[in-house]
């Protein structure tokens, strides 16, 4: 039975609502043949068994920024990848509104390796994006690259003054940003300030 978009779309929400994982719900939905993109991951993905949301908490294990990716396909609001070998599903959750699915996959599968810029950073720096881990005086792209970019429906633009992550879907924490383009601030509770926010020793 062929099912269209708009039915699978239905099967997919329904099947969640009833307590599925994305995982359990995937088999309602088609892999349509997705143009060759083959590179790097951007940043620490955090992923719950082979899925990777845009909200990407920081509680959860992750995969290291430039770990080798290959798109193979495009479900619904998903991205299929090889990533080094492992099938794995990228989700566009949360910022659908914000940008299209292929937007999604091509800031997150980079055609550099961000090893070699990582390399040049200062080591509190390497040492953050190790653990999965933001720190005070890091840039844009050093923040990016350690704990991915922020959902895009709360945080639209990379221009904003703060940026609003999620260690879990109980524990947001801000990065503020100060004028000089580095972190100024990371505001939140004191239990996901130690599990999010690195101290230079």
């Amino acid at each position: 039975m062929k099912l269209t978009n708009k039915i699978k779309k239905m099967l997919v929400l329904s099947a969640v609502a009833l307590g599925m994982s994305h995982a359990q719900a995937g088999w309602f939905d088609s892999a349509p043949e997705a143009p060759a993109r083959v590179g790097y991951t951007c940043c620490n993905l955090h992923h719950e068994g082979d899925w990777i949301s845009d909200s990407n908490f920081g509680a959860l294990p992750f995969v290291p920024a430039g770990t080798p990716v290959k798109l193979k396909s495009y479900g619904s609001n998903r991205v299929y990848v090889d990533m080094d070998g492992k099938d794995m599903r990228f989700g566009l959750d949360y910022g659908r509104a914000q940008e299209t699915l292929q937007q999604f996959a091509e800031k997150l599968i980079l055609t550099d390796d961000p090893k070699t810029k990582i390399a040049a950073y200062p080591a509190y720096v390497r040492e953050a994006i190790k653990l999965g881990q933001v720190a005070v005086g890091m840039t844009k792209e050093q923040t990016i690259i350690a704990v991915g970019y922020p959902q895009r429906d709360e945080t639209p633009s990379l221009d904003a003054p703060v940026w609003n992550y999620w260690a879990s879907s109980f524990e947001p924490y801000r990065v503020v940003w100060g004028k000089d383009g580095r972190i100024k601030e990371i505001a939140t509770d004191p239990a996901t300030q130690a599990r999010m926010v690195y101290r230079k020793p």
